[in-house]
């Protein structure tokens, strides 16, 4: 579940920066050629006018989903035509708040019946659902609004960003955080060159999506009224209903979520993408501990090595780490004043002449040598994630999420998700023949649909 708005910390008063550097830089942002050329498509804008009614089905509308209905229904000239949902409880609750939008529990039946008359689709089912029904859509013509991770393993990743780009449609990965101010703030502030070339990176969370090492729980003789279990597998490979997994623990099990990292690294590699312009890591390596047989590691401790860009000195290191205490980053990296801490979620980049420490939902503040470092900050405003999607899909402006950025940002996320299943080893990954060069761990590049449930567009 994503953390509400309301529940943030307010900005710090950081540094400022002068505003004609930021605005130079917030143009450099504007511009940069973020994602390698194995995701790079056309710049794609909606076909319509700002004027037309948009058709919006929306597919997973309880949890995280209910707040994608509301945020997009509030958009302008938007109607919601259609709500899916495998749970009956969810969808009843939905359909009482947009009368006249019809219901569904399968959504193959909803594409079935009203493909001509929808024009985009939110998805926001466990993650295992994403890719399938997202393609299914595309592949339809249907703008895609999809959370995040965009895919459940690294061949569904590329095929999201490929099927996005040949079909021409309008994508944005669900990651809100991406236009709250504090993160824009913090890119454009970096590209400024205010700690100089960055040296490495560290990010971390202290929540846990982990699973029992023990394995499934005992199954209970049968799935709840309201609920249509086969539905909810989806492609997954079939199991007994058991309580553990449905509305939320779904993500520490491997065949339906990606773990802490799958869920937060595409919320806090973000800024650290978007500032510095990288793509596809190089290599791998877990230093936490394995991930058991289906579920994931309740810690994890993962480093990257990134080619560098006009942003790095030289190739990027960088670490993840989540979980307990025993998993947060080396404080002594970030060259923080005395009696001052790292917050409980975020990313440190430490630069040539500088460290910025960018905490999840709070503005950017800069160290050196243990000093707060002096940069005057000019902070950008909010933007509505939402309706920057339901605009561009209508033929006004464009999207900053869409599957050419977020693909590969997923791509590195679901590497390190790999690299977690085999503690101690270092991966090379050749992004654009998607392979490790290891037997084990290319066996996790793409994974395996019931009968009847493989996706289109792989």
């Amino acid at each position: 579940m994503e953390t509400s708005m309301s529940d943030q910390p307010p900005p710090s008063a950081s540094s400022r920066l002068s505003r004609r550097r930021f605005l130079k830089a917030t143009g450099v942002v504007t511009g940069a050629a973020l994602a390698p050329s194995a995701f790079a498509g056309p710049l794609i804008l909606g076909q319509g006018s700002p004027a037309e009614l948009l058709n919006v089905a929306c597919i997973g509308v309880g949890g995280m989903g209910a707040s994608d209905l509301g945020s997009i229904a509030s958009g302008r000239n938007v109607r919601i035509v259609a709500l899916c949902d495998v749970d009956a409880n969810r969808l009843g609750s939905a359909a009482a708040k947009h009368a006249g939008a019809r219901t569904f529990s399968d959504w193959r039946r909803l594409f079935d019946e009203l493909h001509a008359d929808i024009d985009a689709v939110s998805v926001s089912t466990p993650d295992h659902m994403h890719a399938p029904i997202a393609l299914a859509a595309m592949s339809l013509g249907k703008h895609v609004y999809c959370q995040k991770p965009i895919a459940h393993d690294l061949r569904e990743c590329r095929a999201m960003a490929r099927v996005a780009a040949s079909q021409g449609v309008v994508t944005q990965m669900g990651t809100q955080i991406h236009s709250h101010g504090a993160y824009r703030t913090a890119v454009a502030t970096l590209r400024s060159g205010v700690i100089g070339k960055v040296k490495e990176a560290h990010l971390w969370v202290s929540k846990s999506w982990g699973g029992p090492a023990t394995g499934r729980p005992e199954a209970a003789s049968e799935a709840p009224a309201h609920l249509d279990w086969d539905l909810w597998l989806g492609g997954a490979p079939a199991r007994p209903f058991a309580p553990g997994y449905h509305p939320a623990s779904w993500r520490g099990w491997k065949d339906f979520g990606c773990g802490t990292l799958g869920d937060m690294g595409c919320h806090i590699f973000d800024p650290v993408f978007g500032a510095l312009g990288i793509g596809a890591p190089k290599s791998v390596v877990s230093r936490g501990p394995q991930h058991h047989a289906e579920t994931f590691a309740t810690d994890s401790d993962i480093r990257f090595v990134f080619p560098g860009t006009d942003q790095t000195a030289g190739d990027l290191p960088m670490r993840w780490t989540d979980g307990s205490a025993a998993s947060r980053p080396d404080a002594s990296r970030a060259q923080l004043p005395g009696g001052t801490s790292l917050p409980g979620a975020g990313s440190f980049l430490v630069g040539e002449e500088g460290v910025m420490v960018i905490p999840h939902w709070s503005a950017p503040v800069c160290y050196q040598d243990g000093e707060p470092k002096p940069v005057e900050l000019v902070e950008l405003p909010d933007r509505n994630h939402y309706h920057e999607w339901t605009d561009a899909c209508r033929g006004e402006g464009q999207t900053t999420t869409p599957f050419s950025y977020s693909g590969p940002l997923t791509e590195a996320v679901l590497v390190g998700v790999v690299a977690g299943c085999f503690q101690g080893r270092e991966l090379a990954w050749d992004s654009a023949e998607q392979s490790f060069g290891d037997e084990q761990a290319d066996a996790l590049v793409a994974g395996e649909y019931r009968e009847g449930w493989q996706p289109k567009g792989l």
